[in-house]
C-alpha cells in the first residue's frame, strides 16, 4: 500500500470520527413539558436524576438557535444531559399556565421573571427540591464546555466555586 493511500485512509477515519452524530433537539434533548414542574421533580427523583435543567428561550433569538443547531443537537451532549437531568425549554414571553416547583400556579413568563431569566438563552439548573443551583446565560464556547457545565452541577462543584474556576481546574472541590 502506498504511503499516499494510507494517509488518505487515515484522514477518512479521522473525518468520520471527528464529527459527532447530530440529532433533533426537540426529540433527543428536551422532554415534553406537561406544565406541572412539581410533578416533574417527583419524576426526576424517581429516575435518579441530579435535577432539572430549564433553557429559557425567546422566539427568534439567534443565540438560542445557535445553541440548538451547533451544540444541543450533538448526541454525546444529549445523552449526558438526559442521563442526569430532566431538560425543558421555556418561552420567557409564554403565557401558558403552569405549576412551579413549589406548587404555585403561574405562567411561563412570570416564572421566567421570578427566576430572573431576562436574556436568552438562560440555562438554570434546579436541584431535586426545586431550588436554583446554577445559572448560565448566553452561548457556551462549544458542546464540550456545555457538557462541562453539566458535570459541574452533577459533581456538586457549584457549592464551592464558580463555573469559571471549575473550568480551569475541574477537580471537584
Amino acid at each position: 500500500m502506498t504511503m499516499l493511500r494510507m494517509l488518505g485512509i487515515a484522514l477518512m477515519l479521522f473525518a468520520t470520527t471527528a464529527f459527532a452524530e447530530v440529532r433533533d433537539v426537540q426529540t433527543y434533548f428536551f422532554q415534553p413539558k406537561l406544565g406541572d414542574f412539581q410533578a416533574e421533580l417527583q419524576t426526576a427523583k424517581k429516575e435518579g436524576k441530579t435535577g432539572v435543567l430549564i433553557m429559557f428561550v425567546m422566539e427568534d433569538c439567534p443565540f438560542c438557535e445557535r445553541m440548538k443547531t451547533t451544540m444541543l443537537n450533538q448526541s454525546e451532549l444529549q445523552d449526558y444531559y438526559r442521563k442526569h437531568f430532566l431538560v425543558f425549554e421555556m418561552d420567557v414571553k409564554g403565557g401558558s399556565p403552569m405549576t412551579d416547583f413549589k406548587g404555585a400556579q403561574t405562567t411561563e413568563k412570570d416564572f421566567a421573571l421570578k427566576n430572573r431569566a431576562r436574556a436568552t438563552p438562560t440555562f438554570i439548573f434546579f436541584d431535586l427540591n426545586g431550588d436554583p443551583v446554577t445559572r448560565f446565560t448566553g452561548v457556551t464556547k462549544d458542546a464540550a464546555e456545555f457538557i462541562q457545565l453539566g458535570q459541574y452541577v452533577v459533581a456538586g462543584a457549584y457549592k464551592v466555586k464558580p463555573f469559571a474556576a471549575y473550568k480551569l481546574k475541574p477537580d471537584v472541590p
